[in-house]
């Protein structure tokens, strides 16, 4: 009888962990990046809280990383610094300047203080920086 029992609570919390583990799994931030990327759909993954950590983004099936660096404004300290980079600079082919714009504007929502720079080769496209002026 004692052993029956034990079976049981073994089993529920194998069950439990399980169950765990697979919604740990499903909300994992790097999964959905990947799966983004994948599909060549947009995703950013970023914490914000962390200035150290670089952002990843991916855009039509290319991986792009952003190195963000810490400045100061009037009254704050704030992100005005982003360099961005392809992971990939061989898969840039049929990337357009307006997708760069929407790139743009996607980390202008995000750190609204920031210069965004393009690492080389992108940098040779002549991006007209997005105006981050509010009217």
């Amino acid at each position: 009888m004692l052993m029956i029992v034990l079976l049981r609570i073994l089993l529920i919390a194998a069950t439990v962990l399980i169950i765990y583990t697979v919604i740990q799994f499903m909300m994992n931030p790097r999964r959905k990046l990947d799966k983004a990327h994948d599909q060549r759909e947009y995703y950013l993954l970023d914490d914000t809280e962390n200035i150290k950590q670089n952002f990843l983004l991916t855009y039509k099936g290319i991986m792009f990383e952003g190195e963000k660096y810490l400045g100061t404004t009037e009254e704050s300290f704030e992100v005005l610094t982003i360099y961005v980079s392809a992971r990939q600079p061989e898969r840039l082919k049929g990337l357009e300047r307006n997708d760069l714009y929407f790139m743009e504007e996607k980390i202008l929502q995000r750190y609204p203080f920031a210069k965004i720079e393009w690492k080389n080769p992108i940098n040779r496209l002549n991006v007209q920086p997005v105006s981050t002026d509010k009217d």
